[in-house]
């Protein structure tokens, strides 16, 4: 039996960039079904935030964490606040400072979530033909898509535009902050589809985001110690191991061959990873991958 989505609580996670902040409310307060608008500052600099405080609808709500949190943790905070609101939204969207969508989307999103009764998780479509499922040994990957619109299921949702419920989140938890970003909501999704929750994007409820901007260093170092954490958390030590020798050998290779790098490559970044994964060294990363201030 359907149950139709009437409106959304969104919260978004923000770090200076409150112009293409405000852009994005204004893009989703424009969309056919209702938004309530949850800003999660993670310590923004004092113009930033001050241009956000100014800009911001006046029922919008603005929680700032002081510090720097990171994506997940930042999120933890909105959605806390969304969860302790009975009288808020079944659904909670989540989504960076920097999110486009289409017209429609909300609309589309709603429709595809209304039906699947069991729907705990779900996300848009960023355009890219691709499915997000989790590998025992590489973790958060993608297959090529199985349809062209409506819902698909996934083993987790994507960060672009994620939608949580409500019930499902007060069952299996938040994001785990270890993650601090990336590959906390593979964990998530994995968490959700093991209690018996289904998760899924929905074709055709176009998204995209206009603005991508960390450094090669602090991607890699996360990717690499986060996506460790997540293979053992849902495969196991011996998968853990797999991963760290073919890990070993793409460094090896990326050195011999440096024209098969991928686009994603700071070998110094990759071994800091996984020095932290293994010395259970998780939360926010080291100054080492971070960028000059």
């Amino acid at each position: 039996m359907s149950v139709a989505v009437t409106d959304f609580c969104l919260v978004i996670v923000h770090r200076n960039r409150a112009a293409a902040c405000l852009t994005m409310i204004g893009v989703f307060a424009a969309q056919s079904i209702p938004v309530r608008i949850v800003v999660v500052d993670n310590d923004s600099d004092a113009a930033q935030l001050d241009e956000l405080r100014r800009g911001l609808p006046a029922s919008a709500t603005l929680l700032e964490t002081g510090s720097n949190l990171g994506f997940g943790p930042g999120a933890n905070v909105g959605l806390r606040h969304w969860l302790a609101d009975e009288s808020s939204s079944e659904w909670a969207l989540l989504a960076p400072h920097d999110v486009d969508a289409a017209p429609d989307c909300l609309e589309r999103l709603a429709a595809g979530l209304a039906g699947e009764p069991m729907a705990g998780l779900a996300c848009g479509d960023v355009g890219d033909g691709q499915t997000p499922m989790l590998d025992p040994y590489f973790g958060g990957v993608t297959r090529p898509a199985r349809c062209d619109a409506g819902w698909e299921p996934a083993d987790y949702p994507h960060g672009t535009l994620m939608a949580l419920r409500r019930g499902c989140v007060e069952e299996v938890g938040l994001f785990d902050e270890r993650f601090f970003a990336y590959c906390e909501e593979a964990d998530l999704g994995l968490r959700a589809r093991r209690a018996g929750w289904k998760v899924g994007l929905v074709r055709g409820a176009r998204v995209t985001n206009t603005h991508l901007s960390s450094s090669v260093a602090l991607v890699d170092y996360l990717q690499q110690r986060n996506t460790l954490l997540l293979v053992r958390e849902m495969s196991g030590r011996y998968h853990t191991m797999i991963r760290t020798l073919i890990t070993l050998w793409h460094l090896l290779r990326g050195w011999l061959q440096p024209q098969r790098r991928p686009p994603v490559f700071d070998a110094r970044g990759r071994l800091l990873g996984m020095r932290d994964f293994y010395r259970s060294r998780f939360g926010p990363p080291p100054p080492e991958v971070l960028p000059p201030s």
